[in-house]
Parts: C-alpha cells; sequence; structure tokens
C-alpha cells in the first residue's frame, strides 16, 4: 500500500476559534509572558512525589503540537523505575565523562564553563520523574509497510516546547538534557527500531537551596532576536 493509498481523502470540518477581544488578548499574553519569563532549568530536583496527572496533562498538551502532515511523530517515555533511571543516569554519565574528557572542544568547555555543569547527573536519579523523548523516524501503514514522516525534528522540537511550557504551568521544574551521543536511551528503554532518543527531561520540584547560574538569567533584547519588515 503506497502512502498515498493509506492517506484519508480531505474531510473538512468547522474550525471551532474564540476570538478575543483586545484588551483580554493582552492581558493573557502578558501573563503568559511572565509565566514563562521565569522559567528556569533546574539541575537540583527535590525527590518530593509529583501528581502523575499533571506529567499526563503535559503529554497531552504535548500531543496538540503541529507536526508535518499531522502525522504526530513522536513518544513521550515517562521513567519513575529507581532502577531503571538509575540505569539511565549510570550511561547518560559514561557519555558525558567522555565528552568532557576527550569529545569537547576546548571552544564548547569554555561556553559550558558559566552554566556549570560537569560528567555528574545526580538529577536524573533525584527528580520523581524523567521524560524520555523520541522521535519516529518512520510510520507503519496498515499492512506493516513503512510509512514516510515528514519534518520529524521540527515537529518533536514544536510538541518538546508546549511539555515544557505546561509543565511550567504547573508549577514544576524540568531540564533539558541531551547526553551525546544518546543511543542508550533506546536500548535500555527498549524502545521499536523507528525511534531516535531526542531528549531526556528530568520533572519535579527543585531542591531546597537550588541555585541557577547567574548566566541563565540573561536575555537578548528584542530588537537582537526580532526584525519587522
Amino acid at each position: 500500500m503506497s502512502d498515498l493509498q493509506a492517506k484519508p481523502r480531505y474531510t473538512p470540518v468547522p474550525l471551532v476559534f474564540t476570538r478575543l477581544d483586545a484588551e483580554e488578548a493582552l492581558r493573557r499574553s502578558r501573563e503568559f509572558l511572565d509565566l514563562m519569563r521565569n522559567r528556569r532549568s533546574v539541575r537540583n530536583f527535590s525527590t518530593e512525589p509529583v501528581d502523575r496527572e499533571l506529567i499526563d496533562n503535559a503529554i497531552r498538551t504535548a500531543a496538540s503540537a503541529p507536526s508535518g502532515a499531522n502525522q504526530q511523530p513522536w513518544t513521550f517515555v515517562v521513567v519513575s523505575d529507581p532502577e531503571m533511571k538509575q540505569r539511565i543516569r549510570e550511561a547518560a554519565e559514561q557519555e558525558e565523562e567522555l565528552l568532557y574528557e576527550q569529545r569537547a572542544t576546548d571552544e564548547y568547555l569554555a561556553a559550558l564553563e558559566p552554566i556549570g555543569t560537569d560528567s555528574v547527573k545526580p538529577h536524573i536519579t533525584d527528580a520523581p520523574y524523567v521524560i524520555v523523548v523520541f522521535e519516529q523516524a518512520w510510520g507503519r501503514n496498515p499492512d506493516g509497510s513503512r510509512r514516510k514522516h515528514y519534518y520529524v525534528r521540527e515537529s518533536v522540537g514544536i510538541a518538546t516546547g508546549l511539555l515544557l511550557a505546561s509543565l511550567h504551568a504547573a508549577g514544576l521544574a524540568t531540564l533539558t538534557h541531551s547526553p551525546s551521543p544518546m543511543g542508550f536511551l533506546k536500548q535500555i528503554l527498549g524502545r521499536p527500531e523507528n525511534e531516535r532518543p531526542f531528549v531526556l527531561i528530568p520533572v519535579g520540584y527543585p531542591a531546597p537551596g537550588a541555585e541557577i547560574p547567574a548566566f541563565a538569567l540573561e536575555e537578548k533584547p528584542l530588537d537582537e532576536i526580532s526584525d519587522f519588515v
């Protein structure tokens, strides 16, 4: 069966859209800006439990993201088992140790210095949940044949952004961690051949006394990151 044969015909339905008045639109826009400006990457997590529904709702939000041909090429694997988190941490630290000692260029290490990171990754085992985002390089048609996926990285990147925003809106702390290479995540978690690790996200509450680098508070001004023509 070809991709074209597997795709359903275009069947339109009415758009459901609520237009806000100008005042309400500005109010919501400013509130969301204030909320997201307080988001920070956290590396010191409390082991305090987190309501699982907060995680489920964040994943549902991420799944509402636009995707190439609406193929939704993502999988969110939620890890809470302590032994599994320990295995992931050990593998990540092994790769990170090689990165810091052998693989990274001096330029890259200099860029990391203000952030204060090293090869030790306690956030993986301390945080009550670790969400591993996988991208689906391709899918399956009903007859078992491969179905090409389009704009996979772009789609999964957008979904991950919504995931982080939703978790932050729920009062949770997160960190985007991408040990390189990440193939061990696929092996440890037993993922199918069409999935590739995209990012690892510890989720929880900050530990008492948690700190962030002053470097993280620097925000480029609007005129440096946008252009209106």
